[in-house]
Protein backbone atom coordinates (compact mmCIF):
# COMPACT_ATOMS: atom_id res chain seq x y z
CA UNK A 1 0.00 0.00 0.00
CA UNK A 2 1.42 3.46 -1.01
CA UNK A 3 2.00 6.19 1.54
CA UNK A 4 1.51 9.88 0.69
CA UNK A 5 4.56 11.85 1.80
CA UNK A 6 3.44 15.14 0.17
CA UNK A 7 0.41 16.46 -1.71
CA UNK A 8 -0.10 14.71 -5.01
CA UNK A 9 2.92 12.35 -4.59
CA UNK A 10 2.64 8.68 -3.58
CA UNK A 11 5.93 7.12 -2.37
CA UNK A 12 6.57 3.60 -1.11
CA UNK A 13 7.22 3.37 2.63
CA UNK A 14 10.77 2.95 3.96
CA UNK A 15 11.09 -0.82 4.69
CA UNK A 16 13.58 -0.27 7.51
CA UNK A 17 11.51 2.28 9.33
CA UNK A 18 10.25 1.02 12.69
CA UNK A 19 12.62 -1.97 12.91
CA UNK A 20 14.11 -2.76 16.35
CA UNK A 21 17.75 -1.76 16.39
CA UNK A 22 18.81 -2.89 19.86
CA UNK A 23 17.48 -4.18 23.13
CA UNK A 24 19.16 -4.13 26.53
CA UNK A 25 18.05 -5.35 29.93
CA UNK A 26 19.23 -3.89 33.16
CA UNK A 27 18.30 -4.52 36.73
CA UNK A 28 15.51 -2.45 38.05
CA UNK A 29 16.82 0.18 40.38
CA UNK A 30 14.65 -0.97 43.25
CA UNK A 31 15.89 -4.60 42.97
CA UNK A 32 19.54 -3.99 42.15
CA UNK A 33 20.93 -4.09 45.74
CA UNK A 34 19.10 -7.31 46.69
CA UNK A 35 19.95 -9.08 43.40
CA UNK A 36 23.59 -8.07 43.57
CA UNK A 37 23.85 -9.43 47.11
CA UNK A 38 22.09 -12.67 46.16
CA UNK A 39 24.32 -13.25 43.14
CA UNK A 40 27.43 -12.55 45.19
CA UNK A 41 26.33 -15.02 47.84
CA UNK A 42 25.53 -17.70 45.22
CA UNK A 43 28.86 -17.20 43.49
CA UNK A 44 30.74 -17.47 46.78
CA UNK A 45 28.83 -20.64 47.66
CA UNK A 46 29.57 -22.19 44.27
CA UNK A 47 33.30 -21.66 44.83
CA UNK A 48 33.42 -23.41 48.19
CA UNK A 49 35.57 -26.58 48.11
CA UNK A 50 33.90 -29.96 48.21
CA UNK A 51 33.59 -31.38 51.70
CA UNK A 52 34.00 -35.12 51.42
CA UNK A 53 32.49 -37.51 53.95
CA UNK A 54 35.44 -39.12 55.70
CA UNK A 55 33.53 -41.65 57.80
CA UNK A 56 32.90 -45.30 56.91
CA UNK A 57 30.90 -45.80 53.74
CA UNK A 58 29.87 -49.39 54.52
CA UNK A 59 29.34 -51.48 57.64
CA UNK A 60 32.12 -53.96 56.87
CA UNK A 61 32.54 -57.27 58.71
CA UNK A 62 31.07 -57.73 62.17
CA UNK A 63 33.18 -59.22 64.98
CA UNK A 64 31.24 -62.47 64.83
CA UNK A 65 31.73 -62.65 61.09
CA UNK A 66 35.46 -62.09 61.53
CA UNK A 67 35.62 -64.95 64.05
CA UNK A 68 33.60 -67.20 61.74
CA UNK A 69 35.77 -66.34 58.75
CA UNK A 70 38.93 -66.95 60.76
CA UNK A 71 37.62 -70.27 62.04
CA UNK A 72 36.67 -71.41 58.57
CA UNK A 73 40.03 -70.38 57.16
CA UNK A 74 41.77 -72.48 59.87
CA UNK A 75 39.87 -75.65 58.99
CA UNK A 76 42.08 -78.47 57.80
CA UNK A 77 40.57 -80.26 54.84
CA UNK A 78 41.37 -84.04 54.99
CA UNK A 79 42.22 -84.25 51.31
CA UNK A 80 44.18 -87.51 51.75
CA UNK A 81 41.18 -89.24 53.32
CA UNK A 82 38.79 -87.78 50.73
CA UNK A 83 40.24 -89.91 47.95
CA UNK A 84 38.24 -92.80 46.56
CA UNK A 85 38.42 -95.76 48.97
CA UNK A 86 39.81 -99.00 47.57
CA UNK A 87 38.44 -101.97 49.55
CA UNK A 88 40.78 -104.81 50.53
CA UNK A 89 40.09 -108.53 50.35
CA UNK A 90 40.40 -110.91 53.30
CA UNK A 91 42.08 -113.40 50.98
CA UNK A 92 44.83 -111.00 50.04
CA UNK A 93 48.30 -112.20 51.01
CA UNK A 94 49.05 -111.83 54.69
CA UNK A 95 45.70 -110.31 55.71
CA UNK A 96 44.08 -113.51 57.05
CA UNK A 97 47.22 -114.46 58.97
CA UNK A 98 47.45 -110.97 60.44
CA UNK A 99 43.91 -111.15 61.81
CA UNK A 100 44.08 -114.86 62.84
CA UNK A 101 47.37 -114.78 64.76
CA UNK A 102 46.06 -112.81 67.74
CA UNK A 103 43.19 -115.29 68.15
CA UNK A 104 45.47 -118.28 67.87
CA UNK A 105 47.86 -116.87 70.43
CA UNK A 106 45.14 -115.95 72.89
CA UNK A 107 42.78 -118.92 72.49
CA UNK A 108 44.31 -121.87 70.66
CA UNK A 109 47.71 -122.06 72.36
CA UNK A 110 46.26 -122.03 75.90
CA UNK A 111 43.88 -124.88 74.93
CA UNK A 112 46.71 -126.96 73.52
CA UNK A 113 48.84 -126.29 76.55
CA UNK A 114 46.01 -127.31 78.87
CA UNK A 115 45.44 -130.53 76.91
CA UNK A 116 49.14 -131.41 77.11
CA UNK A 117 49.19 -130.65 80.84
CA UNK A 118 46.18 -132.88 81.46
CA UNK A 119 47.73 -135.67 79.40
CA UNK A 120 50.97 -135.37 81.37
CA UNK A 121 49.12 -135.67 84.67
CA UNK A 122 47.32 -138.78 83.46
CA UNK A 123 50.56 -140.31 82.28
CA UNK A 124 52.12 -139.78 85.71
CA UNK A 125 49.14 -141.36 87.36
CA UNK A 126 49.44 -144.38 85.09
CA UNK A 127 53.16 -144.62 85.73
CA UNK A 128 52.50 -144.46 89.46
CA UNK A 129 50.20 -147.42 89.38
CA UNK A 130 52.82 -149.53 87.67
CA UNK A 131 55.65 -148.49 89.93
CA UNK A 132 53.85 -149.07 93.24
CA UNK A 133 54.65 -152.36 95.09
CA UNK A 134 52.20 -154.99 93.91
CA UNK A 135 51.01 -152.78 91.16
CA UNK A 136 52.56 -154.68 88.28
CA UNK A 137 50.26 -157.03 86.45
CA UNK A 138 50.95 -160.26 84.70
CA UNK A 139 51.73 -158.37 81.55
CA UNK A 140 54.37 -156.30 83.29
CA UNK A 141 55.99 -153.63 81.20
CA UNK A 142 53.99 -154.42 78.08
CA UNK A 143 50.78 -153.18 79.61
CA UNK A 144 52.44 -149.96 80.72
CA UNK A 145 53.74 -149.36 77.22
CA UNK A 146 50.28 -149.96 75.74
CA UNK A 147 48.67 -147.48 78.13
CA UNK A 148 51.29 -144.86 77.47
CA UNK A 149 50.84 -145.26 73.71
CA UNK A 150 47.06 -144.97 74.13
CA UNK A 151 47.51 -141.79 76.14
CA UNK A 152 49.76 -140.24 73.53
CA UNK A 153 47.30 -141.18 70.78
CA UNK A 154 44.43 -139.60 72.67
CA UNK A 155 46.49 -136.50 73.26
CA UNK A 156 47.35 -136.21 69.58
CA UNK A 157 43.70 -136.63 68.63
CA UNK A 158 42.65 -133.98 71.12
CA UNK A 159 45.34 -131.57 69.94
CA UNK A 160 44.27 -132.06 66.34
CA UNK A 161 40.67 -131.36 67.29
CA UNK A 162 41.64 -128.29 69.26
CA UNK A 163 43.83 -127.08 66.43
CA UNK A 164 41.20 -127.67 63.75
CA UNK A 165 38.42 -125.99 65.70
CA UNK A 166 40.79 -123.26 66.77
CA UNK A 167 41.83 -122.39 63.24
CA UNK A 168 38.22 -122.49 62.06
CA UNK A 169 37.11 -120.21 64.86
CA UNK A 170 40.15 -118.00 64.32
CA UNK A 171 39.30 -117.71 60.63
CA UNK A 172 35.66 -116.84 61.34
CA UNK A 173 36.57 -114.30 64.00
CA UNK A 174 39.31 -112.79 61.83
CA UNK A 175 37.00 -112.49 58.84
CA UNK A 176 34.33 -110.83 60.96
CA UNK A 177 36.88 -108.46 62.51
CA UNK A 178 38.29 -107.66 59.08
CA UNK A 179 34.80 -106.88 57.74
CA UNK A 180 34.09 -104.67 60.72
CA UNK A 181 37.30 -102.74 60.23
CA UNK A 182 36.64 -102.41 56.50
CA UNK A 183 33.17 -101.01 57.24
CA UNK A 184 34.70 -98.56 59.69
CA UNK A 185 37.34 -97.53 57.18
CA UNK A 186 34.71 -97.00 54.49
CA UNK A 187 32.53 -95.03 56.91
CA UNK A 188 35.53 -92.93 57.97
CA UNK A 189 36.31 -92.26 54.32
CA UNK A 190 32.74 -91.16 53.63
CA UNK A 191 32.67 -89.01 56.75
CA UNK A 192 35.95 -87.40 55.72
CA UNK A 193 34.55 -86.70 52.27
CA UNK A 194 31.33 -85.29 53.71
CA UNK A 195 33.25 -83.20 56.23
CA UNK A 196 35.71 -81.97 53.61
CA UNK A 197 32.99 -81.08 51.12
CA UNK A 198 30.90 -79.40 53.82
CA UNK A 199 33.93 -77.42 54.98
CA UNK A 200 34.71 -76.37 51.41
CA UNK A 201 31.09 -75.29 50.89
CA UNK A 202 31.16 -73.29 54.11
CA UNK A 203 34.41 -71.66 53.10
CA UNK A 204 32.99 -70.86 49.67
CA UNK A 205 29.83 -69.38 51.25
CA UNK A 206 31.95 -67.35 53.65
CA UNK A 207 34.03 -66.17 50.70
CA UNK A 208 30.87 -65.02 48.93
CA UNK A 209 29.83 -63.13 52.07
CA UNK A 210 33.25 -61.50 52.30
CA UNK A 211 33.08 -60.62 48.60
CA UNK A 212 29.63 -59.05 49.06
CA UNK A 213 30.92 -56.97 51.97
CA UNK A 214 33.93 -55.85 49.94
CA UNK A 215 31.70 -55.12 46.93
CA UNK A 216 29.43 -52.99 49.09
CA UNK A 217 32.41 -50.91 50.19
CA UNK A 218 33.64 -50.53 46.61
CA UNK A 219 30.20 -49.40 45.42
CA UNK A 220 30.04 -46.87 48.24
CA UNK A 221 33.50 -45.54 47.33
CA UNK A 222 32.50 -45.22 43.67
CA UNK A 223 29.28 -43.41 44.59
CA UNK A 224 31.22 -41.01 46.80
CA UNK A 225 33.75 -40.40 44.01
CA UNK A 226 30.99 -39.71 41.47
CA UNK A 227 29.29 -37.36 43.90
CA UNK A 228 32.52 -35.42 44.35
CA UNK A 229 33.11 -35.43 40.59
CA UNK A 230 29.65 -33.94 39.92
CA UNK A 231 29.93 -31.29 42.62
CA UNK A 232 31.33 -28.48 40.37
CA UNK A 233 28.64 -29.10 37.76
CA UNK A 234 25.88 -29.02 40.35
CA UNK A 235 27.24 -25.75 41.72
CA UNK A 236 27.26 -24.24 38.23
CA UNK A 237 23.69 -25.41 37.71
CA UNK A 238 22.79 -23.89 41.04
CA UNK A 239 24.10 -20.43 40.28
CA UNK A 240 22.70 -20.60 36.73
CA UNK A 241 19.30 -21.38 38.17
CA UNK A 242 19.58 -18.42 40.52
CA UNK A 243 20.26 -16.04 37.63
CA UNK A 244 17.46 -17.47 35.47
CA UNK A 245 14.83 -16.99 38.14
CA UNK A 246 15.21 -13.21 38.52
CA UNK A 247 12.23 -11.54 36.68
CA UNK A 248 13.25 -8.12 37.83
CA UNK A 249 14.83 -6.47 34.77
CA UNK A 250 14.00 -3.30 32.79
CA UNK A 251 14.18 -3.49 28.95
CA UNK A 252 15.17 -0.52 26.75
CA UNK A 253 14.60 -0.73 22.96
CA UNK A 254 15.48 1.62 20.04
CA UNK A 255 13.82 1.61 16.58
CA UNK A 256 14.93 2.68 13.05
CA UNK A 257 13.72 6.07 11.78
CA UNK A 258 12.98 6.79 8.10
CA UNK A 259 16.16 6.83 6.02
CA UNK A 260 17.70 10.00 4.51
CA UNK A 261 16.94 8.75 0.99
CA UNK A 262 13.27 8.49 1.79
CA UNK A 263 13.40 11.97 3.26
CA UNK A 264 15.10 13.43 0.14
CA UNK A 265 12.64 11.75 -2.17
CA UNK A 266 9.82 13.15 -0.14
CA UNK A 267 11.24 16.66 -0.30
CA UNK A 268 11.84 16.36 -4.06
CA UNK A 269 8.31 15.22 -4.61
CA UNK A 270 6.97 18.15 -2.67
CA UNK A 271 9.09 20.56 -4.76
CA UNK A 272 7.73 19.20 -8.01
CA UNK A 273 4.19 19.55 -6.80
CA UNK A 274 4.81 23.18 -5.87
CA UNK A 275 6.35 23.87 -9.30
CA UNK A 276 3.36 22.44 -11.09
CA UNK A 277 1.04 24.39 -8.87
CA UNK A 278 2.98 27.63 -9.57
CA UNK A 279 2.76 27.08 -13.35
CA UNK A 280 -0.94 26.80 -13.08
CA UNK A 281 -1.18 30.08 -11.18
CA UNK A 282 1.27 31.91 -13.41
CA UNK A 283 1.14 30.35 -16.88
CA UNK A 284 3.12 33.10 -18.50
CA UNK A 285 5.66 33.61 -15.76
Amino acid sequence: MATSNSPGVNLPPDPTAGQELSSSSTLSSWAAPAVTDLVARAEAYSKTPYEAYTGPLSAGESDLQKQAFQGLSNLTIPTDMMKAYTPRSFTDEGIATKYMNPFLEQVLEPQRAEAERAAGIKRLETLGRFTRPGGASAFGGDRQAIMEAEGERNLATLLDKITGEGYKNAYDVAAKLFGTEEDRALLANRQAQDYGLAALKQQAAAGETQRAIESEGIKADIAQFEKELQDPQKKMEFISGILKTLPISTTNKTYQDASDVSQILGDLGAGLVLAEYYKKLFPEG
